[in-house]
């Protein structure tokens, strides 16, 4: 989860367990979590994005310590700055 932004409705980036080769994706392990954390070493892809309610949730896995997710909101900002089409 990256922002809240009013509604329930929040901004998100996909997390998943293949890097799909992605040279954006932020490498997640159970030491980047200040709470809980995933099943095996993960992939946040900053180029993924997408938004849903709060009413989708089904749970928290965990939460990411401050340095993890303030990379992935720079690689996020820094694709949007790039502007590639």
């Amino acid at each position: 989860m990256l922002a809240e932004i009013g509604r329930d409705d929040f901004v998100l980036c996909q997390v998943t367990s293949n890097p799909y080769a992605d040279p954006n994706a932020v490498e997640l392990t159970d030491e980047e979590f200040a709470k809980g954390s995933l099943k095996r070493v993960s992939y946040a892809r900053p180029g993924k994005l997408f938004t849903a309610n709060l009413q989708l949730f089904e749970g928290e896995a965990g939460v990411l310590k401050e340095e993890p997710r303030t990379e992935i909101v720079q690689q996020v900002v820094r694709l949007l700055r790039s502007g590639s089409w």
